[in-house]
């Protein structure tokens, strides 16, 4: 592993458990204790700050009294042991980066939330450079959609582009999201305002710009988040089969009759679609099509509820799936839709399969995952980063 200037993650917070033994992290997910530590190690790793390229620290543990080569296999081993970030690694995109410095002073906290939950050294900067050069397309502009466009857009994701039609409504102002003083304006333009002004730089955007709703190539994901939580409830195979056509993955969210809802995530041909959903429940409730078919065509005059509170926390919940399949992580929302029931304040997971009568043939891929509750087939074993009962556990650095 090269490292370059190997800087101790500050985003985990590091305390002595006793002369000889360094915790770093305070949560259990992400702990790790290192020793034993002598004087002159502890000492060394305070240089550790990003500012020295290796051939320092060398000379650096040379005039410490350290044995020769001990540098070098204390920085592989924090490297290892996940403790380590690279001030200058991460490739040509974090680079180009680091060259907009204001854009990277606020992105600041989430950096520090990507450099906590990965382990490479430079990842962070790596996966923040992938964001900032992925489109998102958030279809929906209400409650739910405004807030979680302008989430997207502010943890670094380049473009993001909403598609609504009609004229904001009282009802859709939300604190993040649409402003009280959009009322009566057009939502795609609104929602764009909203966009740019939680950008931490301006936004990449195409010449001749995207076509709504073309599934075009460039998009990364689409989030379905329609003001009439029908259709992420039971969502309609015809409005999203020009992304499963195209290989779009896609994200379903939003809130019906006080009940939020967070997928299914669907990656085309791998996890359960929209008409997958639909098949299984025609195969559960015979008279589902009747049913359904009534409430598309009333959805017009019915009243929504979708508490304000409540679609926040939706909003913010599908912005965190969205970021994890942005960064790289199959996220819970594959082959599962995630409910919220108020007055309840847990999150239920409702597994969904692929089905085998559906021409998707997710049901036959090789790279389908189980969904949430399905008994998955075991992995290789991960090195742990923390005990059970919130222990972290120990990693062994080589004493000078």
């Amino acid at each position: 592993m090269h490292l370059s200037h190997p800087l101790l993650k500050p985003a985990l917070r590091r305390g002595w458990r006793d002369l000889r033994t360094v915790q770093f992290g305070a949560t259990p997910a992400h702990a790790v204790v290192l020793g034993p530590i002598d004087t002159a190690t502890g000492s060394f790793m305070e240089l550790l700050d990003g500012t020295r390229g290796m051939p320092l620290l060398r000379e650096e543990a040379h005039r410490m009294g350290l044995t020769e080569g001990y540098a070098d296999r204390l920085v592989g081993r924090l490297a290892r042991a996940g403790l380590l970030d690279d001030t200058t690694g991460g490739g040509p995109g974090a680079a180009a980066l680091r060259e907009r410095p204001a854009v990277v002073e606020r992105l600041r906290p989430d950096l520090g939330s990507l450099a906590v939950t990965t382990r490479e050294p430079g990842a962070a900067m790596a996966r923040m450079a992938a964001r900032r050069a992925s489109r998102i397309q958030v279809r929906g502009a209400g409650r739910v959609g405004s807030v979680l466009a302008a989430v997207l857009s502010g943890a670094g994701v380049g473009q993001v582009d909403v598609v609504d039609g009609g004229s904001v409504e009282a009802g859709d102002v939300a604190p993040g999201g649409m402003p009280a003083r959009a009322v009566g304006e057009r939502r795609t333009e609104a929602a764009r305002k909203v966009v740019r002004q939680a950008s931490p730089g301006v936004p990449r955007r195409s010449r001749r710009g995207p076509r709504a709703g073309s599934g075009e190539p460039g998009l990364s994901l689409v989030v379905v988040a329609p003001r009439d939580g029908l259709g992420v409830f039971a969502p309609d195979p015809a409005a999203v089969e020009q992304f499963v056509a195209s290989g779009v993955p896609h994200l379903f969210a939003g809130v019906l009759e006080a009940t939020g809802m967070v997928g299914p995530l669907v990656v085309p041909g791998a996890t359960a679609c929209a008409r997958c959903v639909s098949l299984d429940r025609v195969d559960r409730d015979p008279l589902w099509p009747r049913l359904i078919t009534q409430w598309r065509a009333t959805r017009r005059r019915s009243s929504p509820a979708c508490d304000l509170a409540l679609a926040t926390t939706v909003a913010g919940f599908a912005a965190a799936q969205a970021l994890a399949f942005l960064d790289g992580t199959l996220p819970s929302g594959a082959d599962t839709r995630w409910e919220l029931a108020l007055p309840a304040s847990a999150w239920r997971a409702v597994p969904l399969a692929p089905h085998p009568e559906c021409p998707c043939d997710a049901v036959n891929s090789p790279d389908r995952v189980p969904a949430c509750g399905e008994p998955a087939a075991p992995a290789a074993e991960d090195p742990p980063r923390a005990a059970p009962a919130g222990r972290p556990r120990a990693t062994m650095a080589e004493s000078r």
